[in-house]
This record gives structure tokens, C-alpha cells and sequence, in this order.
């Protein structure tokens, strides 16, 4: 039975909560667990989903012992193979999933939330990989990722420092989505969550896809695949009902099934 992680579902919103306070520290244990829920997501996807954690902070961490169990380079990449495809996967998840940062988020919990579409972080959070400390560099895609939201001289920075960095200054690097206060955050997160959750799910896949290309190829290869994409969601049930609710009611007044 899961004791790490806990996949519940809420009104299209399946809420993935990493559950190993203190300092929900990566560990085999959680990996197999994060693996099977996202596999979860993958058979029978949400509207949405939303990855938070339990207790004081986010994470702390990977569980150094997990580093020290590898004998060889040989082993190593076995162990940071399965790593780097947690984040993988839920990077091509077809729905739009949210990370949520209430305070410290390290190494694996941080290359996770860049993962993620959006990342809403409360005015306490802190960010940062910290893997200099231990004489490496992060392997979960958190430096590429990072590079890819905020720059290659910030990912330098971010990851050669090993400094913590707080909500605000990484939403100014344009990392961190939105930053809401620490009282109200849980409930500005859900509302945020769910109101994705009720949008158009096929198109939000669509506008996943296009991004896809152009972090791939730029806007040349956008721009060849974007009409494609876009005419398939002629065969969605929510675009046309959506078009015949804007004819009919004027703007604002559809809803969608996901379908």
C-alpha cells in the first residue's frame, strides 16, 4: 500500500500529494509510488492535475543514501535513467497539470515542478538545486527546463550557486507562474486548478502539442504542425458545442466535457 504518495480525484482534478513529511525526501520507495500514480494519470487522464505536498515543506531533497547505494557510473545511470523519466512523463501528460509550492522545494521536488505547466508558489516558498553540495548536477531535467523558462545564464547561475531563491524573484525570472499569499494559498491554488479543469481539455492538449513543436523547432515548426492540430479539434464534441453556445448565447456562456 502507497505510503509516500496519494493520488485522490475531486470534480475532473486528480490531486497527487507527496505524503513523507518531514521532508518528503526522494527515496526508491517514492519513485516506484510517483511512477505508478503517474501511470495512473496516463491510463485514465483527468481534466486536470495538481501536485502538492504535505508538511512544512515541499521537499528537502533526494535521500543521499539512494547516491551512495551506486557502486559504478554503470549503476548510476540505471538510477538517474528512472529519475529523468518521472518528470518526463508528466511533462507529456495530454491535460494540464499544475505544481504547487507552499514552501522549501529542492532538488527532484523543483526539477518536477518545471515539469509541470504551471507553477503557482505561496509568498514563503523557496527554490533551488543544491546538488553541488554532493559534487553533482541535477539529472531529473531541472537545469534544461529551467534554462528553457528563464534563460541559460540564470540556469548557470541557479545551479552553480546552489543558492535558495524565494517566489518572487523566481517569478520574475519567469519560472514561477503566480505567487499568492501564504494564508489564502491552498484555496487560490484549488480555484486556479479547477478552473482548468472546466476549460476546454482537448484544446488545452492541442496548445501543449504546439509548444511542444516550438520548443523543438521554434516558431518554423510551429507553424507547420499548428493547422493540423487546430482542425482536429473540429472533431471534439466541447469546440462544437462551444461555437454553437457562443451563436446562440454570445461569449463566455459554454461548458465543456472534455470530449
Amino acid at each position: 500500500m502507497a505510503t509516500s504518495i496519494r493520488l485522490d480525484h475531486e470534480d475532473g482534478v486528480a490531486v497527487l500529494t507527496i505524503a513523507s513529511p518531514p521532508l518528503n525526501l526522494y527515496t526508491a520507495e517514492l519513485q516506484r509510488e510517483l511512477a505508478e500514480a503517474i501511470g495512473d494519470l496516463e491510463a485514465t487522464p483527468p481534466r486536470a492535475a495538481l501536485i502538492r505536498a504535505e508538511g512544512k515543506i515541499v521537499s528537502g531533497g533526494v535521500d543521499v543514501s539512494l547516491f551512495d547505494a551506486q557502486s559504478s557510473a554503470a549503476e548510476a545511470k540505471v538510477l538517474f535513467d528512472e529519475m529523468l523519466a518521472i518528470p518526463d512523463r508528466i511533462a507529456a501528460l495530454p491535460f494540464p497539470t499544475v505544481f504547487a509550492a507552499h514552501g522549501l522545494c529542492l532538488t527532484w521536488a523543483f526539477e518536477v515542478a518545471v515539469a509541470c505547466d504551471i507553477i503557482l508558489a505561496s509568498e514563503r516558498a523557496k527554490f533551488g538545486l543544491v546538488e553541488r553540495v554532493v559534487g553533482l548536477t541535477p539529472t531529473m531535467g531541472g537545469t534544461q527546463r529551467l534554462a528553457a523558462r528563464a534563460g541559460v545564464g540564470r540556469a548557470k547561475e541557479f545551479v552553480m550557486t546552489g543558492a535558495t531563491y524565494d517566489a518572487a524573484t523566481l517569478e520574475r525570472w519567469n519560472v514561477v507562474n503566480r505567487v499568492f499569499p501564504a494564508d489564502a494559498f491552498d484555496e487560490a491554488v484549488r480555484a486556479f486548478t479547477n478552473d482548468l479543469a472546466q476549460g476546454p481539455t482537448r484544446a488545452h492538449a492541442a496548445t501543449k502539442k504546439v509548444l511542444d513543436h516550438y520548443e523543438h523547432g521554434g516558431v518554423a515548426e510551429a507553424n507547420e504542425h499548428i493547422t493540423t492540430i487546430a482542425a482536429g479539434l473540429f472533431d471534439t464534441e466541447d469546440l462544437r458545442g462551444a461555437v454553437k453556445s457562443f451563436l446562440a448565447d454570445g461569449p463566455g456562456k459554454a461548458t465543456f466535457t472534455g470530449r
